[in-house]
């Protein structure tokens, strides 16, 4: 069999295999138990089969006519009404077999929302938050998405201002540090953290009013360092100036599991 064969026997683009986008949202809510901040995310519960009455990541179908940055976020919007400062391609997953009703590919991404933003998210008995480290068994392989994206997360956080996707445009050093620690879920000594993060820090000369003691200073982030690095695609902006085109990555071997219809909804690995 020539070479030109066997590429005639491959898959064509006459295949059609399904395009499909979900979304890893992380917000920070206080946790019940310690009020302290903890990462939360939304979940969509499942009402048909495969995994019926499961929760699993909301996601959807690509539509012809629109790139993948914009579907993720038409899809958060339909799903949770939510509406991310920050959205970054995490993973594209495309093992033959991660669906059971048949192939398709699903690009995952990830969003981070302020706590004010996240308060705006429709709930209801089948859209849930959930604490992101203490989660159920949830559809298909969304557990071992979740924990890669909190991976990426927690790693970004230490060489990146991407806390600020957590924050107001202007925060005090004892804010940024509580995000710090709500991600990482470990105290961090205020003088090293200090002196870690304020060479990426302006003051703004404005402080917070109304404590017994002396008012903090306010800061922001130096705009000259990106929200996040997208290497040769930094100039490559989708879905307005705040959402960005992150890393492309590739799966490797690991597998995730594809769309399921959730009634008015999907839901995507």
């Amino acid at each position: 069999m020539t070479f030109t064969d066997r590429m005639q026997m491959s898959a064509s683009p006459r295949d059609g295999i399904p395009l499909a986008v979900s979304t890893v949202i992380f917000a920070l809510r206080a946790d019940a138990e310690s009020g302290l901040g903890a990462l939360w995310i939304p979940l969509v519960r499942r009402i048909t089969e495969p995994f019926g009455g499961r929760w699993a990541l909301p996601g959807g179908w690509v539509r012809a006519e629109e790139g993948l940055a914009d579907a993720a976020s038409r899809n958060l919007l339909e799903t949770t009404a939510l509406e991310p400062s920050y959205l970054e391609q995490l993973y594209a997953f495309g093992d033959v077999d991660r669906s059971p009703s048949g192939r398709v590919v699903s690009i995952v991404y990830w969003a981070l929302v302020r706590a004010d933003q996240a308060a705006q998210a429709n709930e209801g008995e089948n859209v849930r938050w959930f604490p992101a480290d203490d989660l159920p068994e949830l559809a298909f392989d969304h557990n071992v998405i979740i924990d890669y994206a909190l991976w990426r997360l927690r790693t970004k956080l230490e060489y990146s201002r991407i806390a600020q996707a957590f924050l107001g445009e202007t925060f005090t050093l004892t804010d940024l540090r509580e995000v710090h620690e709500a991600v990482l879920r470990r105290p961090l000594d205020p003088a090293n953290f200090r002196r870690q993060v304020e060479s990426t820090l302006v003051p703004t000369g404005a402080v917070v009013s109304g404590g017994r003691h002396r008012p903090p200073k306010l800061y922001r982030y130096n705009q000259t360092i990106e929200l996040v690095d997208n290497g040769p695609l930094g100039d490559q902006k989708t879905l307005g100036d705040q959402k960005t085109l992150g890393e492309k990555k590739t799966l490797g071997d690991q597998k995730a599991l594809g769309p399921e219809r959730t009634g008015s909804t999907h839901v995507i690995s």
